[in-house]
């Protein structure tokens, strides 16, 4: 697995630290601007690529392309199931699509806030809750998929993280004044 961005090197370390490090080699395709992302059909006129996927098999033939609006998270269960389709002796050791199952019911009352690993917002969020000694659990989008729909309604079809659900009122960010202002309220019931 590589990632291809057309960021420049620094950025994508700074990317990647933010991440708290990945696995896999991230590659820049900053110079000449955009020229991987080019052949491959995803640089936009703007300057970014498209969120896309490319499986490419053992004799370098394209066998998969998935391309996604940028603020679409592509399913690891497809990517699964197409890896398993195109080599499954390579895919077996993948976990099941469905391993963890008792995260896929969504959260309800109580503070609950809808995050991802990556995200800086949610690392904030997590160090703010702590600082506040409020209790609240999360619910990781990019392993629930049902989650990642439930924020994509309440965010107009965005994936905006951090997303939080107080007792069945919603705010869309890591917004500290709101947050206050909603906790506030809650503790006056």
């Amino acid at each position: 697995m590589l990632g291809v961005s057309v960021d420049h090197i620094p950025c994508l370390k700074a990317w990647a630290e933010n991440l708290g490090g990945i696995h896999y080699p991230l590659l820049s395709d900053f110079w000449p601007h955009g020229a991987v992302s080019k052949l491959y059909g995803v640089l936009r006129l703007e300057g970014y690529s498209e969120r896309a996927i490319f499986i490419i098999d053992g004799f370098r033939v394209i066998r998969y392309i998935d391309i996604h609006d940028i603020d679409n998270q592509p399913s690891n269960d497809d990517l699964r199931k197409e890896l398993r389709r195109i080599d499954p002796k390579a895919a077996s050791d993948l976990p099941d699509e469905h391993q963890n199952t008792e995260n896929d019911a969504l959260s309800s009352g109580g503070i609950v806030m809808y995050c991802t690993k990556w995200c800086s917002d949610c690392r904030r969020a997590r160090d703010w809750f702590k600082t506040q000694n409020l209790e609240y659990r999360e619910v990781d989008i990019d392993a629930n998929p049902r989650a990642a729909e439930q924020v994509k309604q309440w965010t107009g079809g965005k994936r905006i993280t951090p997303t939080f659900d107080i007792d069945g009122t919603i705010v869309i960010d890591f917004d500290v004044q709101k947050l206050n202002d909603i906790l506030k309220e809650r503790l006056a019931r």
